[in-house]
């Protein structure tokens, strides 16, 4: 998180959890027009098994927070609050919550580059004082928590039911299943005979037209005004 997104997550924090919800982070996307500052918010780790943030959390807690903003007023000009809930594709704010999805596997971006890049994707493998080791490319890769800009879980689709499970090639070698054919000579077959194919009958051009209609086009797409 930026420095401005990490003040307000500790300013807010509190007041979430006295509503008793978890502030997983903060984003504070700065913009001309207005900043835009997203809150995370999740139910406690012990209740996640019997409870989900519903509209109803995030609607008590942007009410509570903006309260608070406008009090405290740890932001200078207009802005745009947002609550919503992590998703499945969930953003990493702190070592414990890499801590808490340890064999999944996330998109990272970094702050300064390491070993010549900038982004990375692999699992996360293990906590190692203040760093994130990942496994990528079938190799280790550890990262200091310090130099991660953003992170996010990439969701398991299988796991989760929304895609099949990859089929996989070849087969048993069994006859009459996909895979290995028995040996053996496959016996001839007599040559299908072929029809003699037949010439069309020679068709006269026709008449052109005036004020033909031109073909139909794709019509344009308009973008709904948020």
């Amino acid at each position: 998180m930026s420095d401005k997104a990490v003040q307000i997550a500790n300013l807010l924090a509190p007041t979430v959890h006295a509503l008793g919800l978890e502030l997983l982070g903060a984003e504070y996307l700065p913009a001309p027009g207005g900043a835009t500052v997203r809150l995370y918010i999740e139910v406690p780790e012990a209740e996640l098994a019997s409870r989900m943030v519903g509209i109803e959390d995030c609607e008590a807690v942007s009410r509570e927070v903006s309260a608070q903003l406008d009090v405290e007023d740890p932001i200078t000009g207009n802005y745009t609050l947002e609550v919503s809930s992590p998703g499945v594709d969930r953003p990493l704010f702190s070592l414990a919550q890499f801590q808490r999805h340890r064999g999944e596997s996330a998109k990272v971006v970094l702050r300064l580059p390491q070993d010549g890049r900038r982004r990375l994707q692999g699992s996360i493998l293990r906590i190692e004082a203040g760093s994130i080791v990942f496994q990528v490319d079938n190799a280790e890769m550890t990262v200091a928590f310090e130099n991660i800009d953003k992170a996010r879980i990439i969701p398991d689709w299988v796991a989760l039911g929304f895609a099949a499970q990859p089929r996989k090639s070849g087969g048993t070698g069994k006859t009459g299943e996909t895979g290995a054919k028995p040996a053996g000579k496959t016996p001839d077959r007599p040559a299908a005979k072929k029809k003699p194919a037949r010439k069309a009958a020679p068709r006269k051009p026709a008449p052109k037209q005036s004020g033909q209609a031109k073909p139909n086009q794709p019509a344009a797409k308009r973008s709904r005004a948020e």
